[in-house]
């Protein structure tokens, strides 16, 4: 060693002096936690354990680990962490608050009923004396190719699809909860990157499915990249990623100013470009209009169970990192977001109903009844107030449970090419099967916001929250989009029930105990929550205030 390196060594700081060991609340995050675990071990299950038993491994796993981040979460909010405890963890990246858990709970609970789904092995006959799926028997095998046909022969199923609807739970419980803006864009690839693999895996209609996950992924990285740029403009702007230092540096209250970033820190123009900017990605994720394209060709392309997993859950958890971002960073723009959100609200909601008339396709009419709701819940975001986020809270709970079911119910009807979802199909559906029509009729009434239903008490309570806040005028659009909205749903009811039945009309299958039950809790929360939904208001109200 020379003189000069010996005096560099000794100059050099001890870096265990330097860099602090980071301080991690594990017990607070253990609902994300305990579903990474599981997700982790389901791809061990798909290395080492024999293919005849990893069926029953990954659906076990996949639905006991949500489960157990549920327990975990119900633990959590009876401690207090929703209320008097909530604090910012994990170093200032996630934060464990009301509005969080609450979020958390809803994305598990509606997951677990829709890994059912998933694992739903008795609506399609048995192929070579092997029950089968939804999900391709080899993902990488060519449609139509030899090497397809013989993984059909053999029997095979996709199982990887547990372990990467796991991961993308654990993306989704992170994403409400991010409290920096580099935690919200990994929380985002987190989920979206299994969600663009689970869209391409249908056991039929293998080419629709693979040209809905290309769709989804090349719009899907376009919108992250909108989003990543709003985050570097942000940082340029305030100095940091942390949620509540930008909402300092925006009201004028921060005390410490970077001296690298002190010729851009304070620029509004950086504030609102890079706000906008994130706000896209966000409504990407939502469905909101303009960012909407993707939304009926990927409902229509992925498999049903996928769509609806998809339809409900990513749509709580986009839903939530909105309200954080503009209850808990922009509060100070008010002004400024508000009439954008506005035009954006009223937009989604009347392209959603009206657009919808026209669909012929049982997806491609939820795709767009989707597209409608999402207008309707940004309601009750842009009312800007506790009562806001109460209902907001409320609708995307009760919303998630009739989304996943009613889509459950789709997969119901087939004939020899599997779903049969053209609308014509569903003709006398009433006649031929009439418990299965009057389910998805029940479904159709909450989306519609029928009376004595969840979708009625939901839209109610944002309604209200957008008139009390002053937006009056976004309601009356919102009372004419539900009377358009209504008209479709009312029209499959009435196919379904006063149309004769086509003599090769599709059957209905006779699911396992799996889909029944995801069925069953989705007319059970349907009907309470529109009967007696005081008790989930007031729980969604205590949990309406964010931590900052």
């Amino acid at each position: 060693m020379t003189a000069a390196q010996g005096l560099l060594t000794l100059a050099a700081p001890d870096p265990a002096t330097k860099i602090p060991a980071p301080h991690i609340e594990y017990a607070q995050l253990a609902p994300t936690l305990i579903v990474v675990g599981a997700a982790v071990l389901g791809v061990l299950v798909e290395a080492f354990v024999a293919r005849k038993y990893r069926y029953h491994v990954q659906v076990f796993l996949a639905v006991a680990a949500p489960a157990a981040a549920f327990a975990a979460v119900v633990g959590l909010a009876a401690g207090g962490y929703g209320s008097s405890k909530a604090h910012v963890a994990a170093m200032g990246a996630i934060a464990v608050d009301g509005p969080a858990l609450f979020l958390q709970g809803t994305i598990l609970l509606s997951s677990i009923v829709a890994v059912f789904t998933f694992a739903e092995r008795r609506l399609d006959p048995a192929t070579h004396g092997k029950r089968v799926d939804s999900f391709a028997a080899q993902a990488a095998s060519v449609p139509g190719s030899d090497s397809e046909k013989a993984a059909v022969k053999a029997g095979f199923t996709t199982t990887e699809v547990f372990p990467l609807a796991l991961f993308a739970i654990s993306g989704m419980l992170i994403f409400p909860a991010a409290d920096d803006l580099l935690t919200l864009f990994i929380a985002l690839e987190v989920f979206s990157l299994p969600l663009y693999l689970l869209c391409a895996l249908a056991r039929r209609q293998r080419l629709m499915s693979q040209e809905a996950a290309v769709k989804y992924f090349l719009l899907g990285a376009f919108s992250s990249a909108f989003l990543l740029f709003g985050i570097a403009l942000i940082y340029g702007y305030a100095g940091s990623v942390s949620y509540a230092v930008i909402a300092d540096v925006a009201e004028g209250t921060v005390s410490k100013i970077d001296p690298a970033l002190a010729s851009t820190m304070g620029n509004d123009a950086l504030l609102l470009i890079g706000g906008a900017l994130i706000l896209m990605g966000l409504l990407f994720k939502v469905g909101a209009v303009p960012f909407h394209m993707w939304t009926p060709d990927v409902y229509q392309g992925a498999p049903t169970p996928v769509t609806g997993f998809m339809a409900a859950a990513t749509k709580v958890a986009a839903f939530g990192a909105l309200l954080r971002l503009l209850y808990v960073v922009l509060p100070g723009l008010r002004w400024d977001w508000r009439p954008v959100m506005w035009g954006v609200a009223i937009v989604t909601m009347l392209a959603g109903a009206v657009i919808a008339v026209t669909q012929t396709d049982v997806k491609r009419l939820l795709a767009y009844s989707s597209i409608a709701h999402a207008g309707f819940i940004l309601a009750g975001v842009i009312a800007t107030s506790a009562e806001g986020v109460k209902s907001v809270l409320f609708y995307l709970g009760a919303y998630s449970f009739v989304t996943i079911g009613a889509f459950a119910v789709v997969t119901l009807v087939r004939d020899a090419g599997g779903e049969a979802t053209h609308l014509s199909k569903w003709a006398g559906l009433g006649r031929r099967s009439p418990l299965t029509a009057a389910v998805f009729a029940v479904f159709l009434l909450a989306f519609a916001g029928i009376p004595l239903t969840s979708g009625f008490a939901g839209k109610f309570a944002v309604f209200k929250a957008a008139a009390e806040g002053g937006a009056g005028t976004l309601v009356v659009v919102g009372v004419i989009s539900s009377a358009i909205a209504a008209f479709f749903y009312i029209r499959v009811i009435v196919l379904m029930f006063f149309s004769e039945p086509k003599a090769d009309g599709p059957t209905v299958a006779v699911p396992s105990p799996l889909t029944m039950t995801t069925i069953a809790v989705g007319v059970a929360v349907t009907l309470v929550l529109g009967v007696a939904p005081q008790y989930f208001l007031d729980l969604a109200g205590h949990a309406s205030t964010f931590v900052r």
